[in-house]
């Protein structure tokens, strides 16, 4: 009973009293825009890359961010990539990289992933590393023909 009566006295106080909060106004700035240059930000991943202590989780969190990005990455940084995996070891991670490569050329796949490979060739060839396409990996050999084409 003492609480009720608390309560109320304390709400008709307040009311007659006329205590209100302040209002805050707050800003969040959700996006700011990076002003860094092509080159750096080349620069930043092919010296991420070239990293003599480097090892294969950290080759993956690079290329991952590096896909996260609306971009297909300069063979330079595909080459310090390369040669990143081969110092620890990863055939297959280098190879996964092509492939990533490969699919970050979205539609017009037929025009820049030639230019790539052009470029990262003399590489692929230093370091003994065949493309995905010469290990057949571009035709899935399980895949099924489509319902939609049967006929």
């Amino acid at each position: 009973m003492f609480r009720t009566t608390a309560v109320r006295v304390h709400s008709l106080v307040k009311g007659a009293l006329n205590i209100s909060k302040p209002s805050v106004t707050t800003t969040r700035f959700m996006s700011s825009h990076s002003t860094e240059t092509d080159e750096q930000f080349d620069a930043r991943y092919e010296n991420f890359f070239n990293r003599k202590d480097i090892d294969g989780w950290e080759i993956r969190q690079g290329i991952n961010d590096l896909c996260g990005h609306d971009l297909v990455p300069e063979p330079k940084i595909v080459v310090a990539a390369l040669k990143a995996c081969r110092r620890v070891n990863d055939y297959a991670l280098a190879i996964r990289i092509l492939e990533a490569v490969k699919d970050k050329c979205g539609g017009k796949v037929n025009e820049i992933y030639p230019y790539i490979i052009q470029e990262v060739r003399p590489t692929l060839t230093e370091l003994g590393i065949d493309t995905p396409e010469e290990l057949g990996y571009d035709k899935p050999e399980l895949a099924l023909q489509s319902v939609y084409d049967i006929h």
